[in-house]
C-alpha cells in the first residue's frame, strides 16, 4: 500500500492550515432571551398548575378511594356515607350527555365555519365572526335558564315523534310512555339526556366553529387556485383542497368541544333530573353527570362524602387530561396552520 507524502509549501509560503468546523456563535440579543425565558416559565407554570390540582384531587380523595377500591368504577348509587358509592352512573350519564352535544355541535360548527371562510362577503364574514365569538363567551347559567324555560318545551313534542316513531331502537326506547295515547303526560321526556345533550351542544358549537374557521381560513392559497385553475367548482375546491387540509383541526376542536362538554355543570345541573342508575335512554326522563353531581353534593356532603367527590371530580380531571391532550397530538401531526409560498 502506498502513502501519499503531503509535499512542503515552498519557501517563503504560510503553511497550510488544516480544514475543521467552526463554531458558530450568534447571540440572540437581551430581547429574544428575555421572551424565550418567559415562554418557557410560562409552559412550566401551566405544567405546574395542572400537576398541583390533580396532586391536590389525589390527596383529597384518596381516603374514598381507598375504602372503594375498584368498585369506585362499577358501583352506581351515591351514598358514602352508607359505603356504598361510585361512579358507574354517573360518568355513563356524562358520556351519553357529551356525546349528544358532539353529535348536535359539529354539523352546525362545519356549516358554520365553511359559510364564514369561503361563502361570507367580507363585511358579512366580520359580523359573523363576531357573533360566534360572543357566543362563545356566554355564562354557561344563560344557556341552562334557556333550556329549562323554553328549549325543553318546545322539544317535548319531538321527543314524543321520536319515541313514537323510532321507540324500536333501544337507544330512544321511553318506559312508561304510550305512543296511542295522544293525552298521555309529557313529563316522562322532560330533564332527559337529549334535552341536556342539545343545550351543551349549542354551547360548544361556538368553540368548535371557531378552531375550525381558523383552520379553514388558512388552507394554503397556491392549492386553491390550482385547483380553480384545474376547473373545479368552489365546493369542489372546498372538498378536495380546505377540508383535507383542515382535517386535523376538525378532529382537535370536535374533542377540545368533547372536553368542554363532559365538564359542563350549571346547564346540566339546572335541566336534569338525577338519577343514580344507568340511563341509556337518551329521551326518559332522569339522567346524571359528575359535575352535576359534584355541584348537588357539595353543601350538604359530610367530610367522607367531600373525599367521594372529590375522587369522582379527579376522574373527570383526568377524563378531560385525556381528550385534551389527545386534541392537541391531533392537531400538532396534521398539516392544518401549514401555508403556502404561492
Amino acid at each position: 500500500m502506498t502513502r501519499t507524502k503531503e509535499r512542503p509549501p515552498p519557501a517563503g509560503e504560510p503553511a497550510a492550515v488544516p480544514d475543521h468546523a467552526r463554531h458558530l456563535h450568534q447571540d440572540p440579543g437581551l430581547p429574544d432571551r428575555v421572551f424565550r425565558g418567559v415562554a418557557r416559565g410560562g409552559g412550566g407554570l401551566v405544567l405546574a398548575v395542572m400537576l398541583l390540582v390533580g396532586g391536590f384531587l389525589l390527596y383529597r380523595a384518596w381516603q374514598a378511594l381507598e375504602r372503594a377500591g375498584w368498585s369506585f368504577l362499577t358501583t352506581q348509587s351515591w351514598e358514602p356515607d352508607a359505603g356504598r358509592f361510585g361512579i358507574a352512573a354517573v360518568l355513563i350519564g356524562t358520556v351519553l350527555i357529551a356525546l349528544t352535544a358532539i353529535v348536535v355541535a359539529v354539523p352546525l360548527a362545519i356549516g358554520g365555519a365553511l359559510y364564514i371562510s369561503e361563502y361570507a362577503p367580507p363585511r358579512l364574514r366580520r359580523t359573523l365572526i363576531s357573533i360566534v365569538d360572543l357566543m362563545a363567551a356566554v355564562p354557561s347559567v344563560v344557556y341552562g335558564l334557556w333550556g329549562l324555560f323554553f328549549f325543553e318545551g318546545a322539544l317535548l313534542p319531538t321527543a314524543r315523534w321520536i319515541a313514537t316513531y323510532f321507540g324500536w331502537i333501544p337507544l330512544f326506547t321511553v318506559d312508561g310512555a304510550d305512543p296511542t295515547d295522544p293525552l298521555a303526560p309529557e313529563t316522562v321526556y322532560t330533564s332527559s339526556t337529549l334535552i341536556a345533550g342539545l343545550v351543551v351542544g349549542l354551547m360548544v358549537a361556538p368553540i368548535i366553529c371557531s378552531v375550525m374557521r381558523e383552520v379553514f381560513s388558512q388552507a394554503p392559497a397556491g392549492e386553491r387556485e390550482g385547483a380553480f385553475a384545474l376547473g373545479a367548482t368552489r365546493w369542489g375546491m372546498i372538498r378536495n383542497v380546505v377540508l383535507p387540509f383542515g382535517k386535523g383541526g376538525m378532529i382537535g376542536g370536535t374533542m377540545l368541544g368533547l372536553g368542554r362538554a363532559l365538564g359542563e355543570t350549571i346547564a346540566v345541573y339546572l335541566i336534569i333530573s338525577p338519577v343514580f342508575e344507568i340511563q341509556w335512554h337518551v329521551l326518559q326522563n332522569g339522567t346524571s353527570s359528575v359535575a352535576a353531581l359534584i355541584a348537588l353534593r357539595y353543601g350538604e356532603a359530610s367530610p367522607f362524602g367531600m373525599s367521594a367527590l372529590m375522587a369522582a371530580g379527579l376522574a373527570l380531571f383526568l377524563m378531560t387530561l385525556v381528550v385534551n391532550f389527545a386534541a392537541s397530538s391531533i392537531v400538532a401531526r396534521s398539516r392544518s396552520g401549514a401555508s403556502s409560498d404561492a
